[in-house]
């Protein structure tokens, strides 16, 4: 008998861990139920890292396809090793400076104050931010980009670029923070930034080889694989659940369900916008452009999911597809050669999110998440509009600046493209010494533009 009550007794602890200890306390509990969501919210963003290996490789030519697998992985390795001894301290680091964090450097997680579990788990999710923001500037560098730079630029970055933005909307002592700039999870911060840098590569580096005409009209450089782009598309929406969602970092009352909820509404409203305008315009649904929307609807919905009503979350996400389609326009015609559209998708898109939350942030949303104040449709004034507007001119032209001019001395030093015969190779021979596709590919001249 004694046996059998011990044997019921093991199961039932085993069953019900929590029946074990349950003199720990409820606190403890919550942490660890918090951590948990964090994690899973950093281990989808992370895997968004595929989603941009494919979006990059599907929208670029085959001779280029391994080369874009390879260095999107290197440099996320080395982006963690930089955002853990510089990036993260800068980004996240105390000392009230509104500027920059002056602590937390070679972050230690069994040194912080509150649990080193949930600690260590909120770094990783961090880093995953900074991992995206840094694979969007890469669309400005695609098809002509020395690896060489991939390698020094994503150490500066990840350095210096992200983390000071980070810091001035997402750090309490940021100046941006304190004065209510609402970005719940990275329209400008991420995708913003990202964007900027895209678009100092692209003004130094100058188009590829056979993009424009000596008259000024543009060519069609076809990507390689549009199921690639599709698929790519998919990954980074469920990626992007961990992203916005993931951002309540508590699961305590559930509004993570509400921003996921958003999340969708703005990406639907996005894709369906983006295609409905093209077919308008083109006569013909492009694909591309829809993809390019669903991607736009979910930059947008990025800063104020956790702000808006649902209906205002399908208003960002469908102006959104239609900004995505007239600004991708907009830089062709000033011989802008963007091949991932970074600059639309995250830059024009990001704006927009941000300032979206001027007009369309709720008084009752604003109080929940406790930042900034009601958009101008709920009666806020043009306070909050100000606040947007402010966050996206001085993080936009940081970015900018700061790129175009690390990017410069790493023209003067070491350059930045490689050679017109490289180019034309491709960069998975001349980067590399190998193709990503080496049985359809032959290593010789014949490759053509």
């Amino acid at each position: 008998m004694l046996k059998k009550s011990l044997v019921a007794l093991g199961t039932l602890l085993l069953m019900f861990p929590t029946m074990a200890f349950a003199e720990d306390p409820a606190p403890a509990t919550a942490i660890g139920v918090d951590a948990l969501w964090v994690m899973l919210g950093a281990i989808l963003v992370i895997l968004m890292q595929g989603g941009f290996i494919l979006l990059e490789t599907g929208s670029t030519r085959m001779k280029n396809a391994g080369h874009v697998a390879g260095k999107t992985i290197f440099t996320f390795g080395l982006c963690s090793l930089i955002f853990w001894a510089v990036g993260y301290g800068v980004a996240f680091g105390g000392g009230g400076n509104p500027i920059l964090g002056l602590d937390s450097f070679f972050y230690d997680p069994s040194l912080a104050i509150e649990s080193m579990y949930g600690s260590s788990v909120f770094f990783l999710f961090q880093l995953a931010f900074a991992g995206v923001s840094l694979s969007i500037a890469w669309g400005g560098f695609a098809e002509r980009a020395k690896l060489s730079v991939y390698l020094i630029f994503a150490i500066l970055f990840s350095a210096i670029v992200y983390p000071v933005i980070a810091h001035w909307i997402w750090n309490a002592d940021g100046w941006l923070a304190l004065d209510g700039a609402q970005d719940f999870a990275g329209s400008t911060v991420v995708h913003l930034t990202g964007a900027m840098a895209a678009l100092a590569a692209t003004i130094l580096l100058k188009p590829r080889i056979g993009k424009f005409n000596k008259d000024g009209s543009a060519n069609e450089i076809l990507g390689h694989n549009q199921v690639y782009t599709a698929l790519s598309v998919l990954l980074l929406w469920v990626g992007w659940f961990g992203f916005n969602a993931g951002s309540t970092v508590a699961v305590g009352d559930g509004f993570f369900g509400y921003v996921a909820f958003n999340t969708q509404l703005g990406a639907a409203g996005g894709a369906v916008a983006a295609l409905l305008i093209s077919w308008i315009i083109m006569g013909k649904a492009d694909i591309s452009t829809m993809l390019n929307g669903a991607l736009a609807g979910l930059v947008a919905i990025t800063a104020s999911c956790a702000y808006v009503a649902p209906w205002a979350a399908i208003v960002i996400g469908l102006i959104a597809g239609i900004l995505v389609f007239a600004s991708t326009k907009l830089f062709e015609k000033l011989k802008i050669d963007d091949p991932i559209y970074a600059l639309s998708v995250h830059g024009a898109a990001g704006i927009w999110g941000t300032l979206a939350n001027g007009f369309f942030a709720t008084p009752e949303l604003a109080t929940k998440v406790n930042i900034g104040q009601a958009g101008l449709f709920y009666g806020g004034g043009l306070h909050q509009l100000g606040v947007q507007a402010l966050s996206i001119l001085a993080c936009g032209a940081f970015a900018f600046v700061v790129s175009f001019v690390l990017l410069f001395v790493i023209k003067a030093v070491n350059g930045l493209r490689v050679t017109e015969e490289e180019e034309i190779i491709g960069l998975d021979l001349s980067e590399h010494g190998a193709y990503g596709y080496p049985e359809q590919m032959r290593k010789d001249s014949s490759i053509t533009v």
